[in-house]
């Protein structure tokens, strides 16, 4: 293989994870969207909410975590790679939505109340730091 098309090929795989891993996130954004009320992209430009900021930018890192360990475990071999990054994503957007919820019903912590706050609440530090904890243990169970 020749330097270009080296550089070729890594370039092509380059750019197809991250097409995956921007897909995922938007993915997720829209996830955390219908989670909360009103619009988020509003709630975040607008209103600037630290709350509504904290937990979309801590599950889109914990998507980012899951990808890179996807990418990681899968060796060089695109194809399998490109799938395991789709589904283990998927997974880890599912687990993180179910966690906020369980969060919710049982431990009482309300994403829908905590949007509607303007100042940086504790429980929104807590559901975040849940999300990079699922999605560090998500990517760990890939590798």
């Amino acid at each position: 293989m020749t330097l270009l098309e080296f550089l070729a090929r890594g370039a092509g795989a380059i750019a197809a994870y991250a097409a995956v891993g921007v897909i995922l996130m938007i993915v997720g954004f829209y996830v955390i969207d219908w989670a909360t009320p009103g619009r988020l992209s509003e709630i975040i430009r607008t209103e600037r909410n630290p709350n509504a900021t904290l937990l979309t930018t801590s599950a889109l890192a914990a998507v980012g975590l899951i990808v890179a360990a996807s990418i990681w475990a899968a060796g060089g071999r695109l194809a399998e790679g490109l799938a395991a990054t789709a589904v283990f994503g998927l997974v880890g957007i599912v687990v993180q939505t179910v966690a906020m919820l369980v969060f919710d019903r049982i431990v009482g912590i309300s994403v829908r109340d905590l949007i509607k706050e303007k100042e940086l609440q504790p429980g929104s530090r807590l559901l975040a730091v849940t999300h990079l904890a699922i999605g560090v243990i998500t990517a760990v169970a890939v590798i």
